[in-house]
């Protein structure tokens, strides 16, 4: 498959999820996005994202992965002017917290792994700026039909 392929503008993408009012709050910022991929990123602010212990809460953490695998699981809708159609969402998810981040950037990878018509299953890397391992995600997507 290329992952390459890219048809929409990314400010196209970012106008689109820009509806979605968790994602902005957070500080999520879509980077790349494609047929079954996407890298969005959330720029680490103590004051808001750290836990009593002083590190990013996990939250945060799920909250990015989450919404990498939204991004990169309904691209192809979007691209094809089918939102009001369609939608993926994650059914289950799996998360393995890795390693407090050192850095100040967290980045999001989320790709394909399979893609039926209905079911899809994504993996979703969350590292730093410096490339500490800090999250490993499995996203099981579900594709349903939305009925306006």
């Amino acid at each position: 498959m290329d992952w390459k392929r890219c048809c929409m503008k990314i400010d196209d993408v970012r106008e689109y999820f820009k509806g979605d009012q968790y994602l902005t709050m957070t500080g999520v910022v879509i980077e790349e996005a494609g047929d079954g991929r996407s890298v969005c990123t959330v720029d680490i602010v103590p004051e808001n994202h750290f836990n009593k212990g002083g590190v990013v809460q996990g939250g945060v953490i799920y909250t990015l992965a989450d919404c990498a695998f939204a991004v990169a699981s309904n691209y192809k809708f979007l691209d094809r002017g089918e939102m009001d159609k369609f939608i993926t969402v994650n059914q289950s998810a799996n998360i393995t917290y890795l390693s407090p981040p050192k850095g100040k950037r967290l980045i999001c990878t989320a790709e394909a792994v399979t893609r039926g018509r209905v079911a899809s299953v994504y993996r979703i890397e969350v590292k730093d700026e410096l490339d500490t391992k800090v999250a490993l995600m499995t996203g099981n997507g579900y594709t349903v039909s939305i009925n306006k």
